[in-house]
C-alpha cells in the first residue's frame, strides 16, 4: 500500500469515528456560536467537506464555483456527515487508483481568496488529510468543553488496529 493510500484511509477512519460521536450532539450545540474561526461547530464540519470538495475539483481539473471558504448557507449536520463519508470514499478510491508519476504531476488551480496556486497531486492528497486533522483538533476541543469524550483518532491507532504495513 501506497502512504497516500494510507493516508487517505486514515483520514476516512479518522472522520467517520468523529463523525458518529458528532451525530449525537444536540443541534442547538453543533449551532452555537463558539470562538472558532468558522463560528461554530457545524460551520467548522461544513468548512472542512466543502474545502476538500475544492481541491477534489483541482485535482479534476474541474472548477468548483466557490467564493468564500466559509459559505453563508449551511447544510444539516445529516447532509454533511453524508457528503464527507462520500468525499472521503472519493479520495481513498482516488489514491488508489493514481500512479507514482501522476501524483508527482503539479496540478495549477487558483486559490478561493485568490491568488494562483500550485502543488503536486502527491501534496494535495497531503493537505487534504492535514486540512482535516486539523480541524478535527478545533471540533475536539469543543467536545471537551460539551463534556464530550472525542473519540482517539491518532494515526499510531489507526495503524496498529488496521494492521496497515507501507
Amino acid at each position: 500500500m501506497t502512504y497516500t493510500q494510507v493516508l487517505t484511509r486514515y483520514k476516512a477512519w479518522a472522520d467517520d469515528l468523529f463523525l458518529t460521536v458528532i451525530a449525537s450532539i444536540p443541534d442547538s450545540e453543533l449551532t452555537a456560536s463558539r470562538p472558532i474561526a468558522f463560528g461554530s461547530l457545524i460551520r467548522t464540519l461544513n468548512h472542512s467537506c466543502t474545502m476538500d470538495y475544492v481541491w477534489q475539483c483541482h485535482l479534476l481539473g474541474q472548477h468548483h464555483g466557490l467564493t468564500t471558504r466559509n459559505p453563508e448557507s449551511c447544510p444539516e449536520i445529516e447532509v454533511i456527515v453524508r457528503r464527507q463519508r462520500d468525499m472521503n470514499e472519493w479520495y481513498v478510491g482516488y489514491a488508489g487508483s493514481i500512479t507514482d508519476n501522476e501524483l508527482a504531476e503539479v496540478v495549477e488551480f487558483e486559490f478561493i481568496g485568490g491568488g494562483a496556486g500550485c502543488m503536486s497531486r502527491r501534496d494535495i492528497l497531503l493537505h487534504v488529510v492535514n486540512h482535516n486533522t486539523y480541524h478535527r483538533g478545533h471540533a475536539a476541543d469543543i467536545l471537551y468543553h460539551l463534556n464530550v469524550c472525542p473519540p482517539t483518532t491518532d494515526l499510531p491507532v489507526f495503524l496498529q488496529q488496521q494492521s496497515v504495513g507501507i
